[in-house]
């Protein structure tokens, strides 16, 4: 499948972090740091899950690292972002550190939900990540409504909107972009087409393989391409950010994608060859960030200072999750049965 950019570009020809149009070696470090932080926070999430650190389900981000990162690279510190339970990766990208994210994840009250949460639910008030959700299609129409309240504040933020394909037959799907429509909503809908929902191949889930189609029957604007480069992803998504700052219009991008690992740590994946997985590793695009810096001119040493970085900053977070306390009784009583508590 080519890339098909369906509307007309939009986005602005220089940003802070680029310089005559092109970006910097340092935006593009900052973005192959990111992507690699998410890789390492998600191989380490499998190594504690398998090691019983971690309790109920775990929907893994590998592979699929440019999406979020290049999206959310594309966005203002105080744009919202609403996401699925797949959502370690969204988080970090938002702002979220690692200590918190670690920590929510072994059920610890120094978590983002203070341990209550788990992995399918990561919240981040701070950072206007506005949390995973464990219904598949459910939370579109939620983003429609926090877009609606950025329209009626004149707040001037825009809301990001993940999803899966498995969502696009969900009728909360249709129910959120098509107000998003009728009422030009300030928000982006991203669905990260990884090929399989949750293990069904395309072929066997729609009649139509090109889920940004869907947009025509709402006038909405729309756009499609695959997700190799995190530069293009953040390109293509700034457009569309760039429509629903400045016009207050919706857009549904479809961003093909690829998880290398299966639907959650409980899925062995067989539904998929060797081969075709293979291939797909070929073309990580964590491993494309990383050879196009050395092409521009990064020095291996810099590299390796990131990588080395990275693995202090995981180290640290695990430590810091192993050695934080558990939620008291209390805590969980009083959000159990009486409602919210302090953050």
């Amino acid at each position: 499948m080519n890339a098909e950019p369906h509307t007309q570009s939009m986005m602005a020809k220089t940003s802070p972090l680029t310089s005559g149009g092109q970006p910097t070696l340092d935006h593009l470090a900052h973005l192959y740091r990111e992507m690699l932080l998410i890789r390492r926070v998600e191989e380490e999430s499998a190594r504690g899950y398998a090691e019983g650190k971690i309790g109920g389900f775990l929907h893994l981000y590998i592979g699929q690292e440019a999406v979020g990162v290049g999206a959310l690279a594309a966005l203002r510190p105080d744009d919202y972002v609403v996401t699925t339970y797949r959502d370690h990766g969204i988080a970090l990208a938002k702002g979220m550190s690692a200590r918190a994210l670690f920590a929510e994840l072994f059920g610890k009250v120094t978590g983002c939900s203070k341990g209550l949460g788990g992995s399918m639910h990561m919240f981040d008030k701070e950072h206007h990540m506005l949390g995973g959700y464990g219904i598949v299609g459910g939370h579109i129409p939620l983003a429609a409504g926090v877009a609606f309240a950025s329209k009626y504040r004149q707040d001037g933020r825009v809301t990001l909107c993940f999803f899966g394909e498995g969502a696009v037959s969900i009728g909360g799907f249709h129910e959120g972009i098509s107000l998003a429509a009728l009422w030009r909503l300030p928000i982006v809908f991203i669905c990260e087409n990884n090929e399989y929902s949750m293990g069904t191949p395309l072929s066997r889930s729609m009649s139509v393989e090109d889920v940004s189609l869907k947009a025509l029957g709402y006038g909405m604007d729309r756009d499609r391409f695959f997700a190799d480069d995190v530069l293009e992803v953040e390109r293509r998504i700034g457009e569309a950010v760039k429509r629903a700052r400045e016009e207050s219009l919706p857009t549904l991008v479809e961003v093909r994608t690829y998880r290398f690992r299966g639907h959650s740590m409980s899925d062995p994946a067989k539904y998929r060859t060797q081969a075709e997985l293979d291939e797909h590793k070929r073309r990580d695009p964590l491993l494309r960030a990383r050879a196009s810096l050395i092409e521009q001119g990064a020095p291996e040493t810099r590299l390796e200072g990131i990588e080395k970085a990275v693995e202090v900053e995981l180290a640290d977070a695990l430590q810091f999750a192993a050695e934080s306390p558990d939620p008291d009784l209390g805590d969980l009583e009083a959000a159990t049965y009486k409602g919210p508590f302090a953050y």
